[in-house]
């Protein structure tokens, strides 16, 4: 079985690389509907006989064009990166989105991406799948220079849940509103956060509440505020409860650096430098700022308190 690949930018292609079956897009959360096109993907790898290839950009569009306006994300890129490969995708390729890719025509797009470059063989995209500078291309776009130069395409039908369209937007909308059950149906999965653990400033032991912190750098998650959690620890203990704040800790910080923050219930092992998936369950509150530690440390006690109710009646 070959090794999965990661391929960074368009000059990280090499000779072997040419000859797929791929597909372009977000592809933000990898949701069910993401995993209908990946399974017709590697359906129509397999007939062609070449690798599966999926396409993404970095940043996305959508925050190339308005980083303050531009939706949460569902996933940072690494994490995106392993579901792909996870759901069968055997190369994911990431295009820096930049002025120049923006300023791409379609027509040049197709020409000197798929097909010089990529050696395309059959194209997998949604049904309202738009590229190229002012998102000039279409399907029948593709189509008619499929023709031009031996490669076809196929259009995914949009996958339903409750007769709704399975998308990321709507995965964000049900995470705002607290419809974690609803929005793990869409995805397929418990929405989690997965970081590595850092060294932090120790003030959550001081407080008598010591913490696992994940820094979030440039990340704005879906979600923010104090939550009851699930965690896995990377080659250690699963499921364990804990109390989670995805914020930016007003209170200590500022509201400047965005950070997970957990304090595991049932755990206290040394986890600096482990990798965790944080599993939203239930939430306590949203983010406060308090006048004082006193504050903040007699909340995180009456967080702790309901989260362990909450546990206990749950399970």
């Amino acid at each position: 079985m070959t090794r999965p690949e990661f391929i960074h930018g368009l000059h990280s292609l090499l000779p072997n690389h040419h000859g797929c079956v791929a597909t372009i897009g977000s592809f933000d959360g990898v949701h069910r509907g993401h995993q209908e096109v990946i399974r017709q993907l590697r359906e129509h790898a397999s007939a062609h006989q070449v690798p599966a290839l999926v396409m993404v950009f970095e940043p996305q569009p959508s925050e190339f064009f308005s980083q303050e306006k531009a939706p949460p994300r569902l996933m940072r890129l690494r994490d995106k990166t392993e579901a792909l490969f996870a759901a069968g995708v055997d190369r994911v390729l990431c295009l820096r989105f930049n002025r120049e890719l923006r300023g791409l025509s379609a027509q040049a797009f197709i020409e000197q991406v798929l097909v010089a470059r990529l050696g395309i063989r059959h194209l997998v995209i949604g049904d309202d799948f738009r590229f190229g500078c002012d998102r000039q291309g279409d399907y029948s776009m593709l189509a008619a220079a499929g023709e031009r130069f031996g490669f076809s395409v196929c259009d995914t039908r949009t996958e339903l849940d409750g007769g709704q369209r399975i998308s990321s937007t709507r995965i964000r909308a049900l995470l705002e509103q607290d419809a974690f059950a609803e929005a793990a149906r869409l995805l397929g999965y418990e929405y989690r956060i997965r970081g590595r653990v850092i060294y932090g400033k120790q003030l959550g032991r001081t407080l008598g509440f010591p913490t696992a912190n994940v820094h979030l750098g440039r990340y704005r998650t879906a979600v923010q505020g104090v939550y009851a959690v699930a965690v896995d620890i990377d080659g250690g203990a699963q499921n364990v409860p804990a109390v989670a704040n995805i914020g930016v800790r007003p209170t200590v910080s500022g509201g400047r650096e965005p950070l997970l923050e957990v304090h595991l219930l049932e755990h206290g092992g040394n986890l600096y430098g482990h990798w965790i998936n944080v599993r939203i369950k239930h939430k306590l509150r949203s983010e406060m700022r308090f006048e004082s530690l006193a504050a903040l440390q007699a909340q995180i006690t009456l967080d702790v308190e309901i989260a362990k109710r909450w546990f206990n009646e749950t399970h």
